[in-house]
């Protein structure tokens, strides 16, 4: 049996999650969006609830495309607080449509939202070599600093806590403890960081 991070044995879809997804480096504009607003909504919440309504929020939000939900007046925001598979908080639904907005003004700005956000750790991943879930800390400078950043271009529901989580899933950090079949995948030198490395993926869409 293959030895875990701890937090990701709770049930088949967070294993799920661990062995394909978290930690996987991103690059991918759209798709660092998308994760960021999802992060958001984990504010005060487990992943676990968040992961488990992730297909919910896609339809809700129409895929995260911040070109749709830049458009989102007040009557889209309250056929999705309507919704009840996703977390129905309208400062976090509200905040999404700015998250929105934020993205796109960066990006009519000719500013690239992947090398804006992976600046903060020197354009490649931070290899941490943790031994127990006790020694991984809820924030760094880099996610304060990302955070700041963030807020200043006018995104909500970043704080630091929310961004260092975003970090580890999106590979800016490698915090798999070291015990953990993940960690050396994705060290080695030259690692196959897709979503299946290592382990056969689920069948089902990831995002």
């Amino acid at each position: 049996m293959d030895n875990r991070c701890g937090w990701s044995t709770s049930n088949e879809q967070m294993i799920a999650y661990h062995d394909t997804e978290w930690g996987v480096p991103v690059h991918d504009d759209r798709q660092l969006f998308g994760k960021l607003v999802l992060d958001g909504f984990q504010a005060g919440l487990s992943w676990a609830i968040i992961l488990r309504k992730r297909d919910a929020f896609l339809r809700a939000f129409e895929g995260f495309d911040p070109d749709k939900m830049a458009r989102y007046d007040a009557r889209r925001v309250a056929k999705i607080l309507r919704d009840p598979g996703i977390v129905r908080n309208k400062q976090k639904v509200k905040s999404a449509v700015r998250n929105a907005r934020a993205y796109l003004k960066m990006k009519d700005a000719g500013e690239s939202f992947d090398r804006f956000l992976w600046q903060f750790v020197g354009g490649k991943p931070k290899v941490n070599a943790w031994k127990t879930l006790k020694r991984v800390p809820a924030e760094t400078r880099e996610s304060i600093a990302m955070s700041k950043a963030l807020v200043e271009r006018g995104f909500r529901f970043v704080g630091p806590t929310i961004v260092y989580a975003f970090m580890q899933a999106v590979g800016m950090v490698n915090d798999h403890l070291v015990s953990c079949f993940r960690y050396a995948l994705l060290t080695s030198p030259a690692p196959d960081t897709g979503p299946t490395a290592g382990r056969r993926a689920p069948s089902r869409p990831v995002r």
